[in-house]
């Protein structure tokens, strides 16, 4: 498999995907169909794009003119999401609630429909800030047609640390109790009647997981049965509470255990999976999750967490006494996400600033659009904590080369080769 996944035949095989019934089904912005939910795209954002002005960014080589955003179905849901996911953890942390508003009408104004949130925000997560990033949510809710907005939460796995999230001071688990929870006060700080996306935000069972990369057989636990878990769901789905559902941070085994107890026990599928993918984090995805997730097979999107690599690929960090690396979350703070600045990912992302340069593109340009093209990928969940960062993320869908070069993806493919993944501990 890995010689599989080092060939230029594989790499050209994913880029000839984009036009084969194998990859993602995607909708530019005026043939985005109307979903059976009622939501109509075209309608919504047609007449309300804003043209950026010349003077405005930097023309380089590798750059078009900006085109609209593609929208792609979810798994097989009836949910048609923009390539773009709004992320909003830092909404009540770094973000106030005027500037979380500010991010989110801006987002939607430029064709983003679909915002990711959790119980458990703002990170990093503590007690005193539990629910801002609902709650901030939510007041921007008021303002808006809810019908016109994908809504996408999720409840915590397994976790003797958020006992506080739970009135019983109890672990976290996915059961039931746990779920029905989870939802009631997510509705309500949310300010809507329903979710259009639950999701699982990791594993009820022990798996490796934010930076772990081996599995370590003695830490196996007993946990929630699958069809268990799906039966707690269905309770909120038959309820009109809760519309799909999904996982997030999932192995192979997981994504096919689920679908497999949703089809003997007739129970509800999931229909996406929240994974870390980005240029310096690849190889559990594509490896084999590629193939689980196949449209052909059980039809999974992905929705891709840290295209960024939690900021990383902006090159920020790279300079750690700039005044970008100093305001940024690496170094607010200690100890969060080190599998990217205490490995070989500084390394590896020098290495893609080369890449990029080469073809007169940014750093993000070159991270953006490569998780972008992705044929496997349904949409990016991108976020920010200024508007020139959001304004910079979301022209880089729309301003780069689509699809980038076969020059610059053979180039990307070259740091892959010798690097793999470098932010594992």
């Amino acid at each position: 498999m890995a010689s599989l996944l080092n060939s230029s035949a594989f790499l050209a095989s994913l880029l000839d995907a984009r036009s084969s019934t194998s990859a993602v089904t995607r909708f530019p912005l005026h043939q985005a169909p109307q979903p059976v939910c009622g939501r109509n795209l075209a309608e919504l954002w047609r007449g309300k794009r804003k043209k950026k002005s010349s003077s405005s960014f930097v023309v380089f080589s590798k750059k078009q003119q900006e085109n609209s955003l593609q929208y792609n179905k979810l798994g097989d849901s009836d949910l048609v999401i923009s390539e773009i996911t709004l992320g909003t953890m830092t909404y009540g942390q770094q973000n106030t609630e005027k500037e979380a508003h500010e991010q989110l009408s801006y987002a939607f104004e430029r064709g983003i429909n679909a915002l990711d949130t959790a119980e458990m925000y703002p990170v990093p997560p503590q007690e005193e800030t539990l629910g801002r990033t609902d709650l901030y949510i939510g007041s921007w809710l008021k303002t808006q047609p809810r019908d016109k907005v994908i809504l996408a939460t999720k409840v915590s796995g397994y976790s003797e640390r958020t006992r506080y999230l739970r009135d019983s001071g109890k672990t976290t688990r996915v059961d039931a109790a746990n779920i029905r929870e989870s939802v009631e006060k997510s509705l309500k700080r949310l300010n809507t009647d329903y979710i259009d996306l639950l999701q699982i935000h990791w594993p009820d069972r022990y798996i490796p997981l934010f930076g772990e990369y081996l599995y370590d057989p003695s830490k196996w636990r007993e946990s929630v049965p699958f069809a268990e878990q799906l039966r707690g769901f269905q309770e909120l789905i038959d309820q009109g509470k809760v519309r799909y559902i999904g996982v997030s941070n999932e192995t192979s085994y997981g994504v096919m255990e689920f679908v497999h107890a949703a089809k003997v026990e007739g129970l509800p599928k999931i229909v996406s999976i929240q994974n870390n993918y980005s240029m310096l984090v690849r190889c559990k995805f594509e490896i084999d999750l590629v193939e689980v997730c196949h449209p052909k097979n059980y039809n999974i999107g992905l929705l891709a967490y840290s295209p960024l690599a939690g900021g990383s690929l902006s090159g920020k960090y790279l300079d750690i006494n700039s005044e970008a690396a100093k305001k940024g979350r690496f170094n607010l703070f200690p100890g969060y996400m080190e599998r990217y600045n205490k490995s070989f990912s500084k390394e590896v992302t020098i290495k893609y600033l080369e890449v990029a340069k080469k073809h007169g593109l940014s750093l993000v340009e070159l991270a953006l659009a490569f998780a972008r093209d992705r044929p496997f990928v349904t949409s990016s969940i991108i976020g920010a904590t200024t508007m020139d960062q959001l304004r910079e993320n979301i022209d880089a869908f729309l301003t780069t080369e689509r699809p980038l070069s076969p020059e610059v993806a053979q180039d990307i493919e070259s740091v892959f080769k010798k690097f793999k993944d470098p932010a594992t501990d």
